[in-house]
């Protein structure tokens, strides 16, 4: 039995470890990985390139009129920030920002998921395992920022071109934005900060010399509910 397990282990040995899983030698890695959403630099037409392009390489549907599955979106300001408004933002206000999965560094939609289906990874990406989830949407309710979403149907019957790299899902699993996981293994960006035209910056932000860490050493940035304790790890640039 050990010698058979041994060579099972030789024939597929990623899955000794998700440390292993999906790796190659070029990937891009950090100790916390963040993201720096400059808001003087988003344009209507960049938010929807950088939508397309995390959407696209996602296969993520698009399911009229009611089922909203989403990555990335857009809000207005009010309501990605109601809590830390004031009146003299009236500049602000109006304006529509990206959001998405704030990979949160105390993530409550971890906590809360009973089949550990949705885990964080030690960069600080939190990730979901299509196959574990059950669909009880703990993780929805657990979520304080709404980066979830549930397909109510097959999401695969909406779906006009499937990009190969990336897996689909099926009717009764929960998905969200996951920082591109899969580019970052094999030494690519995210595909919206690709798309972005510099207004979305990512990486190390333990690293000193990092894009991230730099801007946020000389602008001034928001996080969404600070509040709550959640630690946020997609930082706005006011």
């Amino acid at each position: 039995m050990a010698g058979i397990a041994a060579f099972g282990w030789s024939v597929c040995p990623s899955l000794a470890g998700a440390s292993r899983y999906f790796m190659e030698e070029e990937r891009l890695t950090a100790q916390q990985w963040a993201m720096a959403i400059d808001t003087r630099k988003l344009t209507g037409q960049i938010m929807d390139d950088c939508i397309e392009a995390c959407h696209s390489i996602h296969n993520v549907p698009d399911i009229p009129p009611h089922q909203d599955i989403k990555w990335m979106w857009t809000e207005p300001y009010d309501n990605l920030f109601y809590d830390q408004s004031h009146p003299y933002l009236s500049d602000k206000e109006d304006k529509q920002f990206l959001t998405l999965c704030n990979h949160c560094e105390n993530p409550p939609c971890v906590r809360v998921c009973p089949t550990r289906a949705t885990f964080r990874r030690p960069d600080g990406i939190v990730l979901m395992d299509f196959h574990r989830c059950i669909g009880c949407r703990f993780c929805m309710a657990g979520c304080p920022f709404g980066a979830r979403s549930f397909n109510f149907s097959d999401p695969r019957l909406h779906l006009e071109t499937i990009d190969p790299e990336y897996p689909t899902r099926s009717m009764g699993v929960v998905e969200k934005c996951e920082f591109c996981s899969h580019l970052l293994d094999k030494g690519q960006m995210p595909a919206c900060v690709v798309a972005s035209q510099g207004a979305l910056l990512f990486g190390d932000l333990n690293d000193p010399g990092s894009d991230v860490r730099r801007v946020l050493n000389t602008r001034y940035s928001l996080v969404r509910k600070p509040k709550l304790g959640t630690g946020p790890k997609v930082y706005y640039l006011i």
